[in-house]
């Protein structure tokens, strides 16, 4: 018999009865039908009026809706804040090669294409957006498991940024060579190093560590205390431990690879809270930045229905996917453990989330276009049945 499942909804819930429910079962469905351990799940309207969030489990200890988790490349919607903050101090320049910021030891023959090291050619904006050309160090290599395939598996590794760069050279080869950014079109292709070379960028413009960063630009001015990188503390000593990652609905351990990924952990307050305050420029300022993350929509090569700006992902929810309705946008960001933090303007709504899956990429999009459907039954005027829930 399947394990009973334990849904646990947050007290100061605000939508109509009937949209509480339909959260509930999709939620709840998401932990049966698909086979999955567990859900927790957020939403909230962008005046803050219309909220819900959820968790449920098959354990004997479930996530609660304040529950932190390891957000896997949610993460950059939070280096490329750094970036964009970096680039208004004029710290860095969106334009300069990223040689001018790290030494040549580091990135001579991470880009060799045709014979030709074309790395020197790669700016900081190609990093942001993808369209360097060079490879994702964690997928596939000559001669060793992709890190991607171990982790869906379950087995945990290490790295260190040194190792990223001699994959990259010695076990990898570049997609392609660095794109016009002035073209009308370019090529882009998913890859986490490039992400991984903008912090170390990061540090060297400002003298500063990641962590010390993330807290002193992003965290504190939020008065985000449930946020924090692996290896280091929560701010709030009262936080909650981590939800595991799990295959299906199989618990895995994998402390060096959380810790390795420079990740963090959040939770979905925590993350929501960041993204209202990134799209209404809190973070920012000049009023215009935060409009270079959404400047380009380059298709990803790597992604099928997925394009990218700068640090930013967009999925369009089609008239199939969502029951007829015309389509609508999602912009933000998802990770490869089946966690998504996203916007859809036409909407102005806010989702986030996990299933805390090892092999959980195309999760997040199902399950989002699932809470667009359900969200869209509010647009009617409301019924005599709302109520706080």
């Amino acid at each position: 018999m399947p394990t009973p499942l334990t849904t646990t909804r947050a007290p100061d819930n605000h939508l109509r009865s009937d949209i509480d429910a339909r959260l509930t079962r999709l939620t709840e469905g998401v932990a049966t039908l698909r086979g999955l351990h567990h859900a927790n799940v957020a939403l909230i309207s962008g005046d803050g009026e219309r909220r819900w969030s959820g968790a449920v489990g098959a354990e004997k200890d479930p996530p609660r809706p304040d529950t932190p988790f390891f957000v896997a490349s949610i993460t950059k919607r939070f280096i490329v804040t750094l970036v964009l903050q970096a680039h208004e101090r004029g710290e860095l320049d969106l334009a300069a090669p990223i040689a001018d910021y790290l030494p040549v030891r580091t990135l001579a023959g991470l880009h060799v294409l045709g014979g030709v090291d074309r790395t020197p050619q790669i700016t900081v904006r190609h990093l942001t957006s993808h369209t360097s050309g060079l490879p994702d160090h964690l997928e596939r290599r000559r001669g060793e498991p992709a890190p991607l395939r171990l982790m869906a598996a379950g087995h945990d590794l290490a790295w260190t940024f040194d190792d990223v760069l001699r994959t990259t050279r010695e076990r990898q080869r570049p997609h392609f060579a660095p794109q016009d950014l002035t073209a009308a079109r370019q090529r882009a292709r998913y890859s986490d190093t490039g992400f991984q070379l903008l912090i170390r960028i990061l540090e060297a413009v400002t003298g500063r560590t990641f962590a010390d960063l993330v807290s002193e630009r992003i965290l504190d001015p939020l008065g985000l205390r449930r946020t924090w990188l692996p290896g280091h503390r929560p701010p709030d000593p009262a936080t909650p431990r981590p939800s595991a990652l799990h295959t299906r609905r199989r618990r895995v351990e994998l402390p060096s690879l959380i810790e390795s990924s420079n990740d963090l952990f959040s939770t979905t307050a925590d993350l929501l809270t960041f993204q209202r305050a990134l799209l209404g420029g809190a973070l920012f300022d000049d009023a215009g930045t935060g409009a270079l993350l959404t400047e380009r929509r380059n298709r990803l090569c790597n992604a099928p229905g997925l394009h990218y700006g700068l640090g930013t992902m967009f999925f369009t929810v089609g008239r199939l996917m969502s029951a007829g309705r015309p389509p609508v946008t999602l912009i933000g960001h998802s990770g490869a453990t089946g966690t998504w933090l996203f916007h859809c303007p036409e909407l102005d709504l806010n989702l986030c989330g996990t299933v805390d899956q090892t092999k959980g990429q195309a999760l997040p999009f199902w399950f989002m276009a699932g809470c667009v459907r359900v969200w869209r039954t509010g647009e009617a005027p409301p019924s005599r049945t709302a109520h706080r829930s």
